[in-house]
């Protein structure tokens, strides 16, 4: 049977997963395995009830096709199976419309308490438009003021304050505005120093991840560091790994980036040990 064919199998009434689509088939490579769900979400850090939904064909719990997609891939890479033709999997079945899908923005993964409130907002904005005009009396007056001056003014000797020099900004001082850009498809989390996820998934080529400001020491563990660009308030850092090994414990604030490429002491990025091979018992 084609994957084609794998993929259009409905669930049954009952919920679980016809044998040959994509659940089905990660279901019994983790079960030859040996391994729980909850193994299978500790290896791949995805949330363990969007495997147990991919496991059930549920895809319309999962956020959206490009989550589905990562998510699934990453399973099948924990199990053994070959990630592209279980993406292929995933993704001819949404074609197909066998399951609906919520779609979902990266920005939902922030936390909403840190957003500003309505009447917030009204009050910023009435503010805003009574500095404004204010601004536009001072100014109309002012203009009528040195109009009528002039010929007083004209006279009076210009003094010009010097100061002194303001020495340009340190190479190496963090002015702080972190973004992450995916050049490739790539998983990564980010967390802040009291291991509080703020970020966890898999980033499609192109899709950004701004680090919230203010976070106290955000961290990074990511998969492949070379299909990570960094930059701190747009200029582009190299890359924090060769992409050979998983990384770790990545400090991500504009302070640990300037000392890491600066050669200042930084906390170290410790490697992540790599998935085992699978084996007869999957342990």
């Amino acid at each position: 049977m084609s994957e084609g064919e794998h993929s259009a199998q409905a669930t049954s009434p009952s919920g679980a997963p016809q044998p040959g689509t994509v659940g089905a088939r990660l279901r019994a490579a983790r079960e030859a395995q040996g391994m729980s769900v909850a193994e299978v979400a500790a290896r791949t850090r995805v949330t363990q009830r969007f495997l147990e939904a991919l496991e059930d064909d549920r895809l319309d719990l999962l956020p959206s096709p490009t989550y589905a997609s990562g998510f699934a891939r990453a399973y099948a890479r924990a199990v053994g199976l070959d990630q592209a033709e279980i993406g292929r999997g995933i993704r001819g079945e949404l074609a197909r419309g066998a399951m609906p899908m919520r779609q979902h923005h990266i920005e939902e993964i922030a936390d909403p308490s840190r957003g500003p409130s309505r009447f917030t907002v009204i009050v910023a904005a009435g503010i805003a438009l009574a500095l404004l005009i204010l601004g536009v009396l001072w100014l109309s007056t002012g203009m009528f003021r040195g109009t009528q001056q002039a010929p007083e003014t004209a006279a009076s000797p210009t003094v010009v304050a010097r100061s002194a020099p303001v020495p340009p900004p340190s190479p190496t001082a963090a002015a702080g505005k972190v973004v992450m850009t995916a050049k490739n498809e790539v998983w990564m989390r980010v967390y802040d120093g009291a291991n509080k996820t703020l970020f966890t998934g898999t980033l499609q080529p192109g899709q950004t991840f701004e680090v919230p400001a203010g976070i106290d020491r955000p961290m990074l563990n990511i998969g492949r560091p070379d299909q990570l660009q960094v930059a701190v308030d747009g200029r582009v850092l190299p890359p924090l790994g060769d992409g050979k090994r998983a990384m770790k414990d990545v400090g991500v604030s504009a302070e640990a980036l300037a000392a890491r490429f600066a050669g200042a002491p930084a906390a170290s990025a410790s490697p992540l040990v790599p998935p085992a091979t699978p084996s007869a018992t999957g342990l």
